[in-house]
């Protein structure tokens, strides 16, 4: 072996799993066949694509290949209220043989059902399994999320379909790679990334970080990320035209509640009414400006047809006592009867929605939307996926009002720094091969 050899045998490279697709669905843009076919071949991959860009046609038509080339059952595991948006999508491009489990029942070959649900089926049922906005696995509980990863893990085929896949972090990247069966994600730790603990970084860029991607490792590492997914933000990340793919402005408006209440931190009372400096100092603010932050979004949004994302109970409550127009969804509620409020505002019939981020902001399309007021949380995917629910290709312009308190003003530089991580996963993760 010389010296090439040797070094070429230390690429971090991948597998195929995949055949050569048997079909693609004719209403396809160029882009999305491209995707469609590398998916298929590949066999295992991450669909890491942004908000509307096909991704639920995409794994139909997925589904569609390897029924036809295996001849055995597909499972598509997506959020709350979801599940429908794949029935609707698979008669628009011709796929007739797909149900919705809601009890676990297996009728037809290509099984849609909630994530909730998973534990009523078998995975020897199956010979694929796809994750829809595959990010929610962090959302839930160690158990679930062991489960999930578990019975994707039994099956040939797998994929994962998200628009945020590391909005937190780069390693978030380590559990999309061990559920395709690629680098587990300890590995990829030790071949990539350093720890930040007991040590000082002299560019405080990574204060906070339990670790840290080595600098010299970054473009390995995405080129690793790129051999098992693909990272697009818009068709001309791949060499296509974005023609029809033109995002419309979006106006962020901030308004700020002042408080002039004085609180009481860990036994001690106030004198003044102070700007909150600390995360707990933020949330005590946050409470006792409920009244004032609700009847400010009440007035934002009259008139409009719209969607109250809120943060607290209380929030959402007063919410729906303030606007008679407005539809509550809260975490209590059984999952059917958060899918009946959910269809009416698809179909324009509810005015407006009061909703928190963590349940309704993953994967729906709510094209007919163009305001959404917003109360934000700690979290930049929640908020990103929040507006991307209305902020859609094809619209004139798109309009959120974010309403917070004075101590809420460090989270405009928090969102900044994950905006500028995604611009890293475009610069690194977008490649076409030739």
């Amino acid at each position: 072996m010389n010296y090439e050899d040797f070094i070429r045998s230390k690429t971090h490279s991948t597998g195929s799993f995949g055949f050569e697709p048997v079909w693609m669905p004719e209403s396809a843009f160029d882009f999305q066949s491209h995707i469609i076919g590398k998916a298929v071949r590949k066999g295992r991959i991450g669909l890491f694509e942004d908000t509307g860009l096909g991704k639920t046609m995409q794994q139909l038509a997925i589904a569609e290949n390897i029924i036809r080339h295996t001849n055995k059952r597909v499972l598509i595991l997506t959020p709350l209220a979801v599940a429908f948006q794949f029935i609707d999508e698979a008669t628009r491009i011709g796929v007739d043989d797909i149900a919705h489990s809601k009890a676990g029942e297996i009728t037809k070959k290509i099984t849609v059902c909630n994530y909730e649900r998973l534990h009523l089926l078998d995975p020897d049922d199956f010979v694929c399994v796809m994750l829809d906005e595959s990010s929610i696995l962090k959302n839930f509980a160690g158990k679930t999320r062991d489960q999930i990863v578990a019975f994707i893990k039994r099956v040939p085929y797998r994929f994962l379909s998200t628009a945020t896949p590391s909005p937190n972090d780069f390693i978030e990247l380590g559990n999309s790679s061990e559920a395709l069966g690629y680098m587990g994600y300890m590995d990829m730790l030790t071949k990539f990334f350093k720890s930040n603990q007991n040590s000082v970084d002299s560019n405080n860029r990574n204060i906070g970080e339990k670790f840290y991607l080595k600098p010299h490792a970054e473009r390995d590492f995405f080129a690793w990320v790129n051999q098992w997914s693909v990272m697009v933000k818009k068709p001309s990340d791949l060499g296509f035209q974005d023609k029809g793919y033109e995002l419309p402005a979006l106006h962020v408006k901030k308004h700020m509640v002042n408080n002039s209440k004085t609180w009481c931190m860990d036994g001690q009372d106030s004198l003044f009414a102070m700007p909150a400096a600390t995360m707990t100092e933020v949330r005590e603010e946050q409470k006792i400006t409920v009244k004032e932050r609700c009847e400010r979004a009440v007035q934002l949004a009259e008139g409009k047809t719209s969607v109250y994302w809120c943060n607290l109970n209380d929030e959402s409550e007063l919410l729906s006592n303030l606007d008679s127009d407005a539809v509550e969804i809260i975490g209590g509620m059984s999952i059917d009867r958060k899918r009946r409020f959910l269809s009416p505002l698809l179909g324009g019939e509810i005015k407006r929605l009061v909703t928190k981020a963590k349940m309704t902001s993953m994967g729906l399309n709510w094209q007919h939307c163009n305001h959404t007021v917003f109360f934000p949380t700690w979290s930049y995917e929640q908020y990103y996926q929040a507006i991307r629910r209305f902020w859609r290709f094809g619209q004139k312009s798109s309009e959120c009002d974010m309403v917070i308190s004075e101590g809420q003003e460090r989270d405009w530089k928090h969102w900044s720094k994950r905006r500028k991580k995604r611009s890293s996963l475009r610069q690194f993760g977008c490649r076409r091969e030739s």
